[in-house]
C-alpha cells in the first residue's frame, strides 16, 4: 500500500471517530433540554438527508480539486456543526425551541460529511489497482469500524459523570470564562479538537494526478447529470446488486444503531452512556468480518450474499438476551456477519461505479441511495415509537425486513446470472446494460 493510503485511514480515522462520538453527545445534549423521544433518531435523520439534499453536487465537487483538499475543507465545516452545536444557548431561542438547534448544527456536520465521504473513497480507487481495492476496503471499513467502537465508547465516556467533572473542573484561560457549564457541552468542545486532528492529516495527503474532465457546475444541469449517473449504476447488472446491499446494509446499520440504545435501556436498563457501549461491541465483530472479507477476491464478491440473509436472523435473537456473555455475543456475531457481507459488495461497487462513471460520481451515487434509505428506515423506526410498539417486537420486524430483502437481492443476483452466465468474468470491464452515458460536460 502506498504511503498516502495510511494518511487516509488516519485522517478517515480520527473524522469518523469524532462524527460516532458527537452523535452520542447531541443524544446527552438533547436529553439534557428534556427534547421528545422522537428527536433522538431525527438527528440521525437530519444528518442522512444531508447527503440525499447534496449528492448531485458534492461528486462533481470531490473530481473539481485535489480530495485531499476537499477532504480538509469539509473537516472544517464539520468543526463548524459542532461549535453551532454549543452555542445553543446563546442564539437567542426559546428553551423549549434550543434542542432544533442541536438538530441544525448535526445537519451542519451531515454536510461536511456528505462532500468528505466521495473525496475520502474516491482517492482509493486513485490510489489503488482494482486487485487491491477489496483489501484496501476492508482496511478503510476496519478502521471505520474501530473509529465507531472508539466513537461510541468515547462519546459515552465524555459525558459520564466521572470524566465530565474532571472535564468541566480544567479552567485552561482563568481569565476568559469559555462557557462550559454541563457534560454534553464540553464533550462537544473535545470532539471538535478531534476533528481538527483529522483535517492535519488531510492536509498531508499526497496529490494522486489524476484528472477528470472539467465539471458541470449549473445546478440544474447537474441535476439532470447525477440522475443519468443513478440510472447507469442502477442498470448495471453487478452495480445494482452491489448497491442494492450497500444501500440495505447502511439503512439498518443506522437504525440498529438507534435500536440497541433503546433496547439497552428498556430491556438492559442502562444509562446511554454505557448503552453506547453496546454499540462498539458489536463494532468489534465487524472488525473481525471485515479483516476476514479482506480476502475475498473481487471476482468472488457476490458469494457473501446469504451471509446478509443469516444477519437478519441472528438480529431477531435479541429479545432473548438478558446475560452479559450472551448479549455481548450475540452484538459481536451482528456486527461480524455484517462486516464480513459488506466489505466485498463495497469493493465491488466502487470498482463498477469507478469503471462506469468517475470516482467523485460514483461515490455520490452510492450515498445518495444509501442515506436515502437511512432517512426511510429511521422515519419507519420513528414511527414505531410514535406508536409505542415494543421495542423487541420493532427489533423483529426489523430483522425480518433485512433477512427478507437479502433473499429478494440473492433472487435478482441469480437472475441476472441466468441471463448473463459470463457476468462474473465482464469485473474490470464495461458490464452488460450499461448503453446510458453522461455527459460529463
Amino acid at each position: 500500500m502506498r504511503r498516502g493510503f495510511y494518511l487516509i485511514m488516519a485522517a478517515q480515522f480520527f473524522s469518523s471517530l469524532a462524527d460516532n462520538a458527537l452523535f452520542i453527545a447531541a443524544i446527552a445534549l438533547i436529553q439534557q433540554l428534556d427534547g421528545p423521544a422522537w428527536m433522538t433518531p431525527m438527528i440521525k435523520w437530519s444528518f442522512a438527508l444531508s447527503y440525499v439534499v447534496l449528492a448531485a453536487f458534492v461528486g462533481a465537487l470531490a473530481d473539481s480539486f485535489p480530495k485531499g483538499r476537499v477532504m480538509f475543507a469539509t473537516n472544517t465545516i464539520k468543526v463548524c456543526g459542532c461549535l453551532l452545536m454549543f452555542m445553543y444557548a446563546n442564539l437567542g431561542m426559546a428553551e423549549g425551541h434550543q434542542v432544533y438547534v442541536v438538530a441544525m448544527a448535526y445537519a451542519l456536520v451531515g454536510i461536511g460529511a456528505a462532500a468528505y465521504s466521495p473525496a475520502k473513497y474516491g482517492i482509493i480507487t486513485e490510489l489503488l489497482p482494482p486487485e487491491q481495492l477489496v483489501k484496501g476496503n476492508s482496511w478503510i471499513e476496519g478502521l471505520t469500524v474501530v473509529s465507531i467502537i472508539l466513537g461510541v465508547v468515547v462519546g459515552g465516556a465524555l459525558i459520564s459523570p466521572k470524566i465530565s467533572t474532571w472535564l468541566l473542573g480544567i479552567d485552561p484561560i482563568p481569565s476568559i470564562t469559555l462557557g462550559v457549564d454541563t457534560p454534553a457541552e464540553a464533550a462537544i468542545l473535545v470532539i471538535a479538537l478531534v476533528y481538527l486532528v483529522a483535517a492535519f492529516f488531510n492536509l498531508l495527503i499526497p496529490r494522486t494526478g489524476v484528472a477528470y474532465p472539467r465539471q458541470q457546475r449549473n445546478p440544474v444541469r447537474l441535476v439532470v447529470e447525477f440522475g443519468c449517473f443513478v440510472r447507469t449504476l442502477w442498470r448495471d447488472k453487478l452495480g445494482q446488486i452491489s448497491l442494492a446491499v450497500t444501500t440495505l446494509f447502511w439503512g439498518a446499520g443506522a437504525t440498529l444503531q438507534l435500536i440497541v440504545i433503546e433496547w439497552g435501556r428498556v430491556q438492559l436498563g442502562l444509562p446511554l452512556n454505557k448503552a453506547s457501549i453496546l454499540m462498539g461491541v458489536a463494532s468489534f465483530g465487524t472488525v473481525a468480518g471485515a479483516m476476514l472479507a479482506g480476502r475475498i477476491p473481487l471476482h468472488k464478491a457476490l458469494s457473501v450474499l446469504p451471509v446478509g440473509v443469516g444477519m437478519g436472523l441472528v438480529v431477531m435473537l435479541m429479545p432473548f438476551a438478558y446475560e452479559k456473555w450472551f448479549v455481548y455475543t450475540l452484538l459481536i456475531v451482528i456486527g461480524g456477519l455484517g462486516g464480513f457481507f459488506v466489505v466485498p459488495m463495497n469493493a465491488l461497487l466502487q470498482h463498477r461505479g469507478h469503471v462506469l462513471l468517475s470516482a467523485g460520481h460514483s461515490i455520490a451515487v452510492q450515498n445518495f441511495n444509501e442515506q436515502l434509505n437511512i432517512l426511510l428506515m429511521v422515519a419507519v423506526y420513528s414511527l414505531m415509537l410514535a406508536l409505542k410498539l415494543p421495542i423487541n417486537t420493532i427489533i423483529v420486524i426489523f430483522g425480518s425486513l433485512v433477512a427478507g430483502l437479502m433473499v429478494l437481492i440473492m433472487l435478482w443476483n441469480k437472475r441476472n446470472h441466468q441471463l448473463h452466465p459470463d457476468l462474473d468474468q465482464v469485473i474490470g470491464s464495461r458490464a452488460h446494460g450499461t448503453a446510458l452515458r453522461c455527459d460529463h460536460g
